[in-house]
């Protein structure tokens, strides 16, 4: 049974976030994604770093993309370190439009969470969980004035990520805790049984 989602408080999110240091597979998965895209591979420009990398994150997040080559030729091409240290957040919607097997893909959520291992505060990580969390609250409380396809459009979802962050009064947490709490309560409230048991990875429902 789904459950409706509380209204946002810092109390709220606080708690999820402590939540979230109890995930130790969540974790320990982010952790390892960190270690390889801010350590040993922190670079753009090398096919077989970038390759490691995508390979990596499709193994981690289940991200179901089938041509790893072609995806991280598509990154090399796109010369993009500069513009993950910017955070420019545009360069998310250019690494998302790839084609894979002569047909195009538009890969939001991978190419967030691309970004968001180099660079986290300015990329929060798209997903359907905290799409969904966005829209709920847009139809409960009108935080912000959008239509629910703006919010594929990743510097708009950032952009309502922010506007969610004042309107609740959330200014303490970084826009990677409000996502990490937008994605657990989103989970418990419209995932399946099993993905809210935790017995599914967090990507299956957000390319």
């Amino acid at each position: 049974m789904k459950t409706v989602p509380e209204r946002p408080t810092a109390d709220l999110v606080q708690t999820y976030l402590n939540r979230w240091q109890t995930l130790t597979k969540y974790v320990q998965q982010e952790q390892a994604l960190n270690l390889l895209f801010q350590t040993l591979c922190p670079k753009n420009n090398d096919p077989v770093s970038v390759l490691l990398k995508v390979s990596a994150l499709n193994d981690f997040y289940s991200t179901n993309i089938y041509d790893t080559h072609t995806v991280a030729a598509h990154i090399l091409q796109l010369d993009c370190d500069d513009r993950i240290q910017a955070g420019d957040v545009s360069l998310v919607n250019e690494m998302a439009r790839v084609t894979i097997g002569g047909k195009p893909r538009t890969l939001v959520s991978f190419a967030s969470k691309y970004c968001n291992h180099h660079l986290q505060e300015p990329f929060p990580i798209f997903d359907s969980y905290v799409q969904k969390m966005l829209w709920h609250f847009r139809r409960v409380d009108r935080f912000a004035r959008f239509q629910k396809p703006e919010l594929r459009d990743y510097p708009r979802f950032v952009e309502l990520i922010r506007c969610f962050q004042t309107h609740y009064s959330l200014g303490q947490f970084s826009l990677r805790e409000i996502d990490i709490y937008l994605w657990l309560a989103g989970k418990g409230a419209f995932g399946t049984v099993q993905q809210r048991k935790g017995k599914s990875k967090r990507d299956k429902h957000s390319l």
